[in-house]
């Protein structure tokens, strides 16, 4: 079973950046991150596929956070911005990145990202 860890979460001022990283034990091929604020659903940020040709972004991040294999670089961030951040990762090759959490097999255990305004 592959463990995720995920890293760099904290509090940062409206503005700020911030990037998070995830560390895999094992083999691992797409990867995403999903977040979830107090009282509100997970919700799916990005994506990236298994050789980083396919990326994928929620609306609300778009032009604001990239993601690449290793990191998720958040930029202009905002109050709204606050939540658990969740690492996740395939066991497939999947061609193009997913927003869908169903298609991710293993999770990390989250980070929690505070932006005060």
């Amino acid at each position: 079973q592959v463990q995720l860890v995920e890293s760099g979460g904290g509090l940062v001022q409206a503005g700020g950046s911030l990037r998070l990283a995830c560390a895999a034990s094992g083999r691992t091929f797409g990867m995403g991150w999903f977040r979830q604020a107090l009282g509100k659903e997970r919700e799916f940020v990005a994506g990236i596929n298994w050789i980083g040709t396919s990326t994928l972004y929620a609306d609300s991040v778009k032009g604001r956070f990239t993601i690449s294999r290793e990191y998720l670089q958040m930029n202009n961030l905002k109050p709204e911005d606050t939540a658990v951040y969740y690492c996740a990762a395939t066991n497939l090759r999947y061609s193009r990145a997913s927003a869908r959490a169903q298609n991710y097999d293993y999770w990390g255990q989250g980070t929690q990202v505070t932006v005060s305004s």
